[in-house]
């Protein structure tokens, strides 16, 4: 079974060229701009919105796992369509990108599967949060090989033991796919972003109910719980709105990128 592809043409381009000028525009600015920081990470928060928002934040992160040597990853995100207990994975041979496809880590899904108990959901895995990832993951990261994670009514001490086991394995790294407050005004949003941000910063997840909203929160909960269990300093890579890119600031959406070391 093909982890086929579900909103290509919507929420990333269809062509590779297409999506190649989106990588190549993004590290033009960090080259430029933006001296990324020399540090080692198996674990990451990132955006999930059309490349043209979150695209540049999201692509600051893997700039950053690229060099990490880490090439086995759970891509862990939240369901937008389908509503569900818990969390699902599937077992495919492969997950499909206009840029080639990544092959599925057999081995890691066979120990997530004994390990959790987990079902497959085969209709909950035409998600977007999940699905953006994979491009930046063919592109920057040589031979990665993934599983893909995908929860809904979940209690996010659940994930913080999956993500903490998948951490305890010496070659495997964890990505987290969240966006920020939606459709706020700039500042209300830029609020209530950070109180996310600042949690995160203090790895207090307490924090997180106190106004953050996130539709990736349960994940960010157990990437925090886990990071402060293991003392892991988080780095904030980039923070910013669809107003840096529409103007709008009158309904915007945030995005995040973080590194936890």
């Amino acid at each position: 079974m093909k982890r086929e592809m579900s909103v290509n043409g919507a929420f990333y381009p269809n062509e590779e060229k297409d999506i190649l000028k989106y990588f190549n525009h993004f590290n033009n600015i960090i080259d430029e701009h933006i001296k990324l920081p020399d540090i080692q990470t198996k674990a990451v928060i990132v955006p999930h919105a059309g490349y043209v928002y979150s695209g540049f934040s999201a692509n600051i992160a893997y700039r950053i796992l690229q060099n990490s040597g880490v090439k086995r990853f759970v891509v862990i995100g939240p369901s937008h369509k389908v509503a569900f207990k818990g969390s699902t994975l599937c077992e495919f041979e492969n997950y499909i990108t206009p840029l080639g496809n990544i092959n599925a880590d057999k081995q890691l899904y066979k120990l997530l599967k004994e390990k959790f108990k987990l079902p497959c959901f085969k209709e909950v895995f035409k998600e977007h949060s999940t699905e953006v990832q994979f491009p930046f993951i063919k592109h920057y990261i040589k031979d990665a090989s993934i599983v893909e994670l995908i929860y809904s009514d979940e209690n996010p001490s659940n994930l913080s033991k999956i993500i903490e086991f998948i951490l305890d394995l010496e070659d495997v790294g964890v990505i987290i796919s969240t966006d920020l407050s939606h459709f706020y005004d700039l500042k209300k949003a830029n609020e209530l972003d950070n109180i996310c941000i600042e949690a995160i910063e203090k790895l207090d997840t307490s924090l997180l109910d106190s106004g953050c909203e996130a539709c990736g929160k349960r994940g960010v909960w157990g990437v925090v719980d886990v990071a402060r269990k293991k003392q892991l300093s988080p780095l904030v890579l980039d923070y910013r709105t669809s107003a840096d890119v529409s103007g709008d600031k009158s309904r915007v959406v945030g995005y995040l990128s973080v590194a936890f070391m």
